[in-house]
């Protein structure tokens, strides 16, 4: 119950929105101390205002010197209401000790004060000038409920503002938020303008009317401008379009338009609701859906054509016949039509609901929005400004994700969801439409006309896409496809926002983080991207795209995207020479995120894979978009980003999908000559290495060696590292001095330069001599390196770097050659720890369990053993076949000689076919069937 002075009446009305106050407060203690400031002049006399002292404190007594116009105001407000309707003194309390407290905690909340004062003076111009008829002011029962509700949303947003200043007490939390805060300002006088105009409109007619025979002529002149229109028909609708009969889901939204619009009825005040979204997302859809399954609940309902002005007028015009107020053959002023169109809104008892559709220009929304009415609007739009600037709800519509998507696809072909294979080509269909409806209704429409099987589609579609966009379905009425419908936003589009709408479309769509736009720094002010390294050009830039629905923006986090057909058209729109142009400015971006690879023997990267992860994605987008584009027959820059995100996928043991961008590059390079194509090629051959094709992993760095060789002085430090390569190829080839001789090359040139890479060749060396079966000599030539100088577990692990762990498996075995089994083990499993949280179920954790459970199978730890084994089965059987299928037999070899062991024959020998079965894999894969035992099938040293 709602706190009063003592001995104090409040009338039922007053105190309804003394109730919402305390209710929008929620704190008893504020309230009980806001009732002890009854008036202005207590106001001005509380010191604590003033509070904190210093330059803050000068900063609030400055405030409170400008806003003294402001209380002002507020004092003839409050004088009036208790003057005319006698409000008491709670009613006063609350204005002047609700900003008494706003005041005090503004001024110790940073530099909020300032923009608090902002708002209260904003606030102050929009209530009703009623000081000089306050003796003349006739007085009714409508009057005194106008004034409460522009009095109530004055003191329930002070106490919203005080819940906001309680609710955020830390200044992160204050800044992060104040967004909200002004949001709800913003909506609180837009309610307030409209209510006060309303008031004084009234107001000044009572006067008048107090003087019936001076103000006689202006009086009937004002009534007959107010003359309300005959009541319409109990029920008048103008929906001048059908509802799609293929119209799929979307219930949570129209229970989401209905809450608001219709399930709040009693609410006396305008209601309305926006759906914003990109076009053909199905905006209007769900508008006619829900118009038409409203007509019971809506005596009259309008839609209104809100594209342009001449749009507008013809829809207004359309209603105005329907209604009477204009003869069907009779031509009228469009200003004249809507201005009585909105008269009778706002006059008429009638339940009514408005619909404007396409609602992107807000100065034609404006000259159209009803003013001081009671009912209900939807409006639809891509532009979400007219969304916050209109409407009190809204919702942003996005396309179907691919399980809505699919299962609308299917409902539209009229296909039963019960069937597999057609719900997984609905699911491939959709994510490649990225689940737009308007693609999916066109699309399906293409599909019955031509009774395309839907298993066929797909590929018809990735040959054919332009074609079949372009292609209208009669079943709808819709006047564009998916080859039109963002042309007109587009065409409108120039500068750097069309610049960064183009780069956005060779992007991965749903995820392009500012930050990786923004990262090439000072780089990008020499080229057309220079707009993206000024604040507020960037911004503008974004600005004018989200306007048109071109792209979204998460509020949160601050991340783009971009819908992938709508890519598809920007791309579509462009000549191929800007094609081109717009590529390279995105390899260039991209290229920042990735190290030089090919010019610097810079060892392993992963200080940069943070960097590498978030580029791979738009790696693959630009890929895919000037493969299907054929943008590029060669372009080195382009050649030369693949190779620099294949190093990182190398390093990661992602081999597959290295290999491919490594061809694509191969292709591409238009200097075949130069160190960039030798490093390709070099990558080439270390994938085969990993994945256990030492020959082909030989012949390409000899053939990247004899490039380098023509390039590079004889003794050139980066030699070094192709030497190392060619060493590590012939030791897993067996071919044990050629590899001495290598690696040793390696070593004295590294020494010559004092290069910091002399640990990469000592380490190799090691490998080599244990390899020959000299594990002292190996542990001393481990012990070399400079890293590894005074190292111990705790050296491999610090660093981060996979590669260290190398260097643990070739010291465990060592140890292992040494015979110092439990030394070995212990080594093997911290790698296998590191390797697994490092780089994940991949190659070189296989190579770490199968280490590790052979070193169990020797202290006859034989379960433990198989259970390992067994994992690495499954880690392999899920890796692509190129890369998995040696570590595949040779673990189920080792689980079958453990098996054996034990006398588990009849299993034993069930493992034993599973490895022989995954050698012939092996052997048809890469064509080689020299390698007879399953150790062989693995490199010898997985780094």
């Amino acid at each position: 119950m709602t706190r009063t002075f003592p001995g104090e009446k409040i009338s039922p009305l007053w105190e309804k929105a003394l109730q919402s106050y305390h209710e929008e407060l929620g704190g008893e203690d504020d309230f009980q101390t806001i009732l002890q400031t009854g008036s202005l002049d207590d106001l001005l006399e509380d010191k604590q205002i003033l509070e904190p002292f210093g330059q803050q404190g000068r900063k609030a007594l400055d405030s409170i010197n400008r806003l003294k116009p402001t209380f002002t105001m507020l004092n003839d407000f409050s004088a009036v209401l208790a003057v005319s309707f006698g409000a008491g003194t709670t009613v006063t309390a609350l204005v002047w000790g609700s900003l008494r407290m706003i005041l005090t905690l503004a001024s110790a909340a940073d530099n909020t004060l300032n923009e608090i004062s902002d708002m209260l003076e904003e606030l102050s111009l929009t209530l009703p000038r009623l000081k000089f008829y306050e003796k003349t002011m006739p007085l009714n029962s409508e009057l005194e409920a106008s004034l409460l509700a522009v009095y109530q949303e004055v003191i329930c947003f002070y106490a919203r503002a005080i819940y906001f200043f309680r609710s955020h007490k830390h200044l992160f939390l204050l800044r992060h938020s104040w967004s909200n805060l002004r949001s709800d300002f913003q909506r609180t006088t837009q309610r307030i303008k409209r209510l006060s105009a309303a008031i004084e409109s009234e107001v000044e007619l009572g006067r008048l009317r107090l003087d019936n025979k001076k103000y006689e002529e202006v009086l009937n002149a004002m009534a007959q401008f107010h003359t309300r229109r005959p009541e319409t028909p109990t029920t008048l609708h103008y929906i001048p379009f059908a509802e799609n009969f293929r119209f799929w889901g979307r219930s949570e939204i129209l229970s989401r338009i209905d809450s608001v619009l219709f399930a709040e009825s009693s609410q006396k005040s305008l209601r309305s609701f926006a759906l914003y979204g990109m076009g053909g997302v199905g905006k209007t859809q769900i508008a006619l859906k829900y118009a038409n399954s409203s007509r019971s609940k809506f005596n009259a309902i309008f839609w209104i054509a809100a594209e342009n002005s001449i749009t507008l007028g013809q829809s207004f015009r359309e209603i105005a016949k329907m209604m009477g107020f204009i003869k069907p053959d009779e031509e009228a002023d469009d200003n004249a039509v809507i201005l009585e169109v909105k008269n009778w809104l706002s006059s008429t008892r009638s339940h009514w609901l408005l619909i404007f559709d396409n609602a992107d220009d807000l100065g034609v929304l404006k000259r159209a929005w009803p003013v001081g009415c009671v009912g209900c609007v939807l409006l639809t739009g891509r532009d979400s400004a007219a969304a916050f600037n209109f409407a009190s709800n809204r919702c942003q519509v996005t396309p179907f994700d691919t399980d809505s998507g699919s299962q609308a696809l299917l409902h539209i072909l009229g296909i039963e969801p019960e069937s597999t294979s057609s719900r997984e080509d609905a699911k491939a269909i959709t994510s490649t439409l990225g689940g737009l409806p308007l693609a999916l209704i066109q699309i399906g429409g293409f599909i019955i006309q031509r009774k395309i099987p839907l298993r066929d589609f797909l590929a018809l579609y990735n040959r054919n896409s332009a074609s079949v966009d372009a292609k209208a379905t009669v079943s709808i009425d819709y006047g564009h496809t998916l080859a039109t419908v963002w042309d007109i936003a587009l065409s409108k589009i120039t500068g750097s926002a069309r610049t960064l709408h183009e780069i956005l479309s060779f992007l991965s769509p749903d995820n392009i983080p500012q930050s990786l736009l923004v990262g090439g720094g000072l780089k990008l002010k020499e080229t057309p991207l220079a707009f993206i390294t000024d604040e507020m050009d960037f911004l503008d830039a974004q600005e004018e795209l989200l306007h048109g629905a071109l792209i979204d923006k998460s509020a949160e986090t601050g991340v783009l995207s971009i819908h992938r057909l709508i890519q598809r058209a920007v791309i579509r729109r462009m000549k191929i020479e800007r094609r081109q142009e717009i590529c390279l400015l995105v390899v260039d971006i991209l290229s920042d995120n990735f190290p030089d690879t090919y010019s610097n023997d810079v060892g392993h990267q992963v200080a940069s894979w943070i960097d590498c992860e978030r580029s791979l994605p738009h790696i693959e987008s630009l890929v895919r978009q000037s493969e299907h584009f054929k943008i590029f027959a060669t372009s080195q820059p382009f050649a030369e980003l693949l190779l620099r995100s294949s190093w990182y996928l190398y390093e990661r043991e992602s081999y597959s999908i290295a290999r491919s961008y490594v061809e694509i590059a191969l292709k591409k390079f238009a200097d075949t000559e130069s160190l960039a194509y030798a490093s390709a090629i070099d990558l080439q051959g270390l994938i085969d290495l990993d994945i256990g094709r030492p020959a082909a992993a030989l012949k390409a760095f000899e053939k990247a060696y004899e490039i380098r060789t023509g390039i590079l002085p004889s003794n050139d430090a980066f030699l070094a590292a192709n030497q190392v390569n060619i060493g590590l190829a012939y030791t897993e080839l067996g071919e044990l001095e050629m590899a001495y001789a290598y690696l040793q090359q390696s070593i004295d040139i590294r020494l010559l330069h004092n290069s910091d890479r002399i640990g990469n060749s000592y380490s190799n060396m090691a490998s080599l001599l244990l390899r020959m079966e000299k594990p002292y000599e190996a542990e001393a030539m481990l012990k070399s390196c400079p890293s590894l100088t005074n190292f111990s577990d705790e050296t491999f692990l610090k660093t981060g770097n996979p590669r260290f762990s190398g260097d643990m498996v070739l010291l465990s075995r060592i140890r292992l050659a040494q015979g110092l089994v439990d030394d070995a083990l212990r080594l093997a499993s911290k790698a296998l720890s590191f390797r697994k949280e490092c780089l994940g179920e991949r190659l070189k954790v296989c190579d770490s369990l199968y280490q590790v459970a052979s070193l169990l199978s020797l202290g006859k730890n034989t379960t433990l053993a198989v259970q390992l084994l067994e994992e690495c089965v499954s880690i392999s059987d899920s890796l692509p076949q190129i890369e998995g299928i040696g570590h595949q037999a040779r673990a189920n070899y080792k689980i079958s000689q453990v098996l054996s062991d034990l006398g588990k024959d009849k299993e034993s020998t069930l493992y034993l076919e599973r490895a022989k079965l995954s050698r012939e894999s092996f052997y048809s894969i890469h064509g080689d069937n020299t390698v007879c035992d399953f150790e062989s099938l693995v490199p010898w040293m997985l780094w």
